[in-house]
């Protein structure tokens, strides 16, 4: 009996999901990792011009746990997002870490940049989430699944919207949970605090970050945060 297009789909995937997430476990593979992985990607329009963006600060290898949850998302997700291109955020990992990681499927290579937290993760501001809300009014992070949506001018300046795609975020919409840049994500704050400011909520980064973020995020992608 012949497989069908879908299941073969699915499983070449997966395996080249953990073949990528074993290249990107091993230290020094984020840079060296560049063989061409033959995922089921479906064919997506071609970037504007002027949008590709040279590497992005060094990163630290993702962990390959929190690798496999982001592969199993995109899987259950797939139909709602590009499957070209991703980004993950190791929450696991201290504020002063590149831990928004950006994934090239296509050419399996990585890339990672500083962002910070919410407030409400982190009351007692140590650079470490400590927890996960979903509720309005909690200042904090949320995990899972997001949906990179439309950008707008707002009140940290240039932002895009976020569609959360699990229960674990399905207020992100709701409570401006966004991607923006902010002072207090600079890499100047590790020299004088050891640590990135908090936002309240938002995925903020760096003010010269967030032209290559956007550029390498684009509309209708995946970021995928969890604490592994």
């Amino acid at each position: 009996m012949h497989e069908q297009p879908a299941a073969r789909s699915r499983r070449a995937l997966l395996k080249n999901g953990l073949t990528l997430a074993g290249a990107l476990a091993v230290p020094g593979a984020v840079h060296g990792f560049t063989r061409r992985l033959s995922l089921p990607i479906q064919p997506q329009p071609a970037a504007p011009a002027g949008a590709a963006v040279p590497g992005l600060v060094s990163a630290n290898p993702i962990r390959p746990e929190l690798l496999r949850r982001a592969m199993a998302a995109l899987q259950q997700h797939g139909g709602q997002v590009q499957r070209d291109r991703m980004a993950i955020v190791d929450f696991a990992t201290g504020s002063a870490q590149p831990r928004f990681h950006f994934v090239d499927l296509v050419n399996g290579r990585s890339s990672a940049l500083l962002v910070a937290h919410g407030s409400g993760s982190d009351p007692a501001h140590t650079g470490y989430l400590k927890r996960f809300s979903n509720d309005f009014g909690s200042n904090a992070s949320c995990e899972g699944a997001f949906l990179t949506s439309d950008y707008y001018v707002g009140k940290h300046g240039r932002s895009q919207r976020l569609i959360g795609l699990d229960p674990t975020n399905s207020n992100a919409l709701g409570r401006a949970i966004v991607v923006h840049s902010a002072w207090y994500a600079n890499p100047d704050m590790l020299r004088t605090h050891g640590m990135l400011g908090r936002s309240q909520g938002c995925f903020a980064v760096g003010e010269r970050d967030l032209d290559q973020v956007f550029a390498r995020l684009g509309q209708g992608r995946m970021i995928y945060a969890a604490k592994v």
